[in-house]
């Protein structure tokens, strides 16, 4: 969610009129940034790079494609998604060394803020890690010599290597070019969010779903919640403004927050994103049946990410106490017989207190043919039933 900032003010430029251009960093990424870390990165192997920028490159397509039905745009502007690996790729070292490195100064690529907090840290820096910037700076002149591309957009922490691009393209072509910092998106505590530091919200439906994309919006503090409606959704100042008046008159409706989970869960998942992560947040917080039955399997998985989905038969006569024992919920003997008497098994949010009762189709089995077991307080077991009848109903003989 951290990129999610930059790809708006793409799109703002692409809504004004202009040629918005994605960079992904097929070839940077083997080195890594270090900017705002204590230590390099662990390298990847060319088959996660490979699929990191898969997903990279269909994440982009998809809030693009978002954006522009949106706001009902019939005919689609396409953005320009690049691979810095395809400029890269078959270029000697000796020879990239000899026509890009002799333009750039050890003093200047010493002095920037990311490389002198680097070097004064037990860790140290590598070589690679110091020429990051040298590369981030022949990608904007690479984009400036075949795109026409004079504005760089990038987190406020990126000014460092924005600068090192603007004194290269000045001393090759001697043209001005532009760059414009963004704020970066921070936890309550001030840390930058992100897959580094292990607190990332993914624009990822396999890494985030929409129910957990959703509510890590719904959760913003007051504090925040403003400049995350104007970094995080179209809306115009008048509007958010207005948003904030109402807040102030009834807080305790947190309708900022909503309005900002809704915006950008449809920019990131589309309406059917935010129906699904609503559907979620009607079946987890407040216990809707109608919620529970409108979910596929695929939500019910992503809801409860730890909860075992097992597959089963149902056979007439199936009891509380059976299913529970089935899915390995309940400890054999009296011990689990017991748990079920005295409250503490659930199913589909209600208590059941018998462990012979019968299960019945609309009550302990939803339309959807699932079940959703819950033992104590956290833990969730899904039940998919198979060749479930519609028509049939098992009851008590």
């Amino acid at each position: 969610v951290g990129h999610l900032p930059a790809i708006l003010a793409l799109l703002r430029f692409q809504r004004a009129g202009h040629r918005a251009i994605a960079v992904i960093g097929g070839a940077t990424a083997c080195i890594g940034d270090p900017t705002g870390r204590t230590r390099e990165r662990e390298p990847l192997s060319s088959e996660q790079l490979a699929k990191n920028t898969c997903g990279l490159r269909e994440s982009l397509r998809r809030v693009c494609s978002n954006e522009q039905l949106l706001c009902g745009e019939e005919a689609p502007r396409t953005l320009t998604i690049l691979n810095n690996a395809a400029w890269y790729e078959g270029r000697a070292a000796v020879e990239f060394l000899t026509s890009v490195g002799r333009h750039f100064r050890m003093g200047t690529l010493l002095s920037r803020h990311s490389v002198q907090s680097r070097l004064q840290s037990a860790e140290g820096m590598t070589l690679t890690e110091f020429l990051y910037q040298m590369f981030q700076a022949y990608d904007f002149y690479y984009l400036y010599r075949h795109y026409d591309c004079r504005i760089q957009l990038g987190g406020s922490d990126q000014l460092g290597n924005m600068i090192t691009g603007y004194e290269f393209i000045q001393r090759i072509i001697g043209q001005d070019v532009f760059g414009i910092t963004l704020p970066l998106i921070t936890s309550y505590a001030g840390d930058k969010l992100g897959k580094s530091a292990g607190n990332a919200v993914w624009l990822n439906r396999e890494k985030t779903s929409p129910f957990e994309f959703y509510q890590f919006f719904v959760r913003q503090q007051d504090s925040c919640v403003e400049r995350f409606l104007k970094c995080f959704t179209f809306l115009h100042l008048a509007e958010i403004e207005h948003i904030m008046d109402m807040h102030w008159k009834e807080p305790e409706k947190r309708g900022p927050q909503k309005r900002l989970a809704a915006e950008a869960t449809k920019l990131v998942h589309g309406k059917e994103g935010l129906e699904s992560a609503k559907r979620c947040t009607a079946a987890l917080y407040h216990s809707r049946m109608d919620a529970l039955e409108a979910m596929c399997d695929q939500e019910l998985q992503e809801l409860f990410r730890e909860a075992p989905f097992i597959e089963l038969m149902l056979e007439p006569g199936t009891t509380v106490l059976d299913v529970c024992r089935k899915v390995c919920a309940i400890p054999d003997g009296a011990r689990g017989f017991q748990m079920i008497t005295d409250g503490g098994v659930s199913i589909n949010h209600h208590k059941v207190r018998n462990p012979e009762e019968v299960l019945v189709l609309g009550q302990h089995i939803l339309k959807n043919g699932l079940s959703l077991l819950r033992i104590g307080k956290k833990n969730f077991y899904i039940v998919k039933w198979l060749q479930l009848a519609p028509e049939t109903e098992f009851c008590r003989s």
